[in-house]
């Protein structure tokens, strides 16, 4: 009975786990990232009154940002951008709305608005197929596969 009891318990964690989804690393969010951007782009434009509605931190060297659901951009940078995953905001440098890679920054900033770090200069930006990368995130979380511990017998049918 105690053996049925914990089996239970394992298979309720890991049904508890599984049903989340798979949590990525921060290189794999990247990789799926830069598999759904285009080629890198001169520069584009920001909404600035509307501004960027969401992003996400990609590691320490790159984000993708939005500024609609369906437009985004993957902005790498030239060297390491630290503070990016504790920042609860950024801001992106533009002239009138433009921005050009190799040229404008991202700044990182905390709750009250201050700089978290010094400004991390854009390298490359690239346009985020943003359709495709929901789908391939949806795939994502519909693919998982959970190993049944050892110790569970098929149940008699009672």
């Amino acid at each position: 009975m105690k053996g049925k009891l914990i089996a239970l318990s394992m298979v309720a964690v890991v049904a508890a786990c599984a049903h989340s989804g798979p949590s990525l690393t921060s290189a794999e969010r990247l990789e799926l990232y830069q598999a759904h951007a285009g080629p890198p782009v001169a520069s584009f434009r920001i909404d600035r009154i509307a501004g960027v509605t969401r992003w996400t931190p990609l590691g320490d060297q790159a984000l993708a940002f939005w500024n609609t659901p369906n437009q985004g951009y993957l902005l790498e940078f030239h060297a390491r951008c630290s503070g990016l995953s504790i920042a609860s905001s950024i801001t992106i440098s533009n002239s009138m709305g433009l921005v050009n890679a190799r040229l404008d920054s991202v700044q990182p900033r905390a709750a009250n608005g201050s700089a978290i770090s010094q400004p991390c200069r854009i390298s490359s930006a690239r346009p985020i197929d943003g359709r495709a990368l929901n789908d391939a995130k949806r795939e994502l979380r519909e693919a998982s596969v959970v190993e049944r511990p050892a110790d569970v017998e098929p149940d008699g049918g009672d």
